[in-house]
């Protein structure tokens, strides 16, 4: 799976334990210096278990996975902080395997909270079928398929 805009690993780490050993999680952000932050978070004791992260620095744009290659991509208050969010989608979709999960949530104390009807929308638009809608106005995500 792939945590997209993972940041300092506030998810990272519990989606890794999540899938265990038999499972990946590719934590991806542009900044370097949030993937530093993760490699300190990993290098802590509590932490030096979890094998099977692995980071890249790249853009939503250029995902480096093959076509089809992911089963789950999932974003917490990252998607309204990408400019063009219809090429990011479009990368998603591509690296998704057929039938492949995007998740997306939202926390209403982000200043760039969308309403839940404008992610839902949004990720339509590119050809996301939208399959469970949890949460509130405080805080929900959305989870769609890949047709």
């Amino acid at each position: 799976m792939l945590d997209l805009g993972c940041g300092s690993g506030a998810f990272t780490t519990f989606v890794a334990k999540a899938v265990g050993e038999q499972g990946k999680v590719y934590a991806v952000d542009i900044q370097p210096k949030m993937l530093q932050q993760l490699e300190r978070k990993l290098a802590k004791p509590e932490n030096q278990d979890i094998r099977n992260i692995e980071l890249k620095e790249t853009s939503a744009y250029e995902l480096p996975f093959e076509d089809e290659t992911l089963d789950l991509v999932y974003m917490v208050t990252v998607l309204q902080e990408i400019p063009d969010r219809g090429r990011a989608l479009r990368e998603i979709k591509r690296v998704l395997k057929p039938s492949g999960i995007l998740a997306v949530s939202e926390l209403l104390p982000d200043p760039d909270y969308p309403l839940r009807s404008t992610t839902v929308k949004m990720c339509q638009l590119e050809g996301f079928v939208l399959e469970e809608d949890l949460g509130n106005l405080w805080n929900y995500t959305v989870r769609f398929r890949k047709p």
